[in-house]
């Protein structure tokens, strides 16, 4: 079943602020939603109240507590399956936008891919086995991205840097999604174009 992508977009900032109304500290944005790709694109699919009770364990906590913080997060769950099943490659990944200093993008990106890769083992519904060499090769390099430092320069080229590695870690999710995912879009007669990676 595809989910429709609808109303306002939910942005860094959005789930920063959810997080902030929880007072959880130990997670950032972009990890969080690393997960959640993680989790999708290995081919886990959750009812809202599961993936309420998943987002608590993340979270150290019993329960999400606030209703707005419920909603926020069946909504980011929501718009993020819809965006990797989309067949125009539409997944944007939450981070902070371009007036963050650089060396702050660049850790969120690794905690991202940290969290990607988290949220895709998290299930164990991949093994070794199951994956391409392509698949592995990919999630190898999300491993190296995720270590990746923090300590560079503002400067153009570096942003430049950034903007690229950012959309080979987009490209490579997407990746992973088709192929992990290739089953069920097969019953329902959707087979999206894998992207090719250099």
């Amino acid at each position: 079943m595809t989910v429709e992508v609808t109303g306002q977009m939910i942005g860094f900032d959005e789930i920063a602020n959810l997080l902030v109304s929880e007072e959880v500290f130990i997670i950032s944005p972009a990890e969080l939603h690393g997960f959640l790709c993680g989790q999708l694109s290995s081919g886990a699919r959750m009812v809202p109240d599961l993936w309420l009770k998943t987002m608590a364990e993340l979270l150290e906590r019993e329960t999400v507590r606030h209703e707005s913080s419920k909603v926020g997060l069946v909504g980011l769950y929501e718009q993020s399956l819809g965006q990797l099943e989309s067949f125009g490659l539409e997944l944007t990944l939450l981070l902070p936008d371009e007036e963050v200093p650089l060396a702050q993008r660049v850790e969120s990106l690794g905690l991202w891919c940290q969290g990607f890769m988290t949220g895709f083992g998290y299930q164990g519904k991949q093994t070794d086995n199951s994956l391409s060499e392509e698949a592995k090769d990919a999630l190898n390099d999300l491993s190296q991205i995720a270590q990746v430092a923090s300590e560079v320069e503002d400067d153009e080229d570096n942003e430049s840097d950034l903007m690229q590695l950012e959309e080979y870690v987009r490209m490579v999710v997407l990746m992973l999604f088709s192929e992990c995912n290739a089953s069920d879009n097969q019953q329902t007669g959707e087979v999206a174009d894998k992207p090719q990676l250099h």
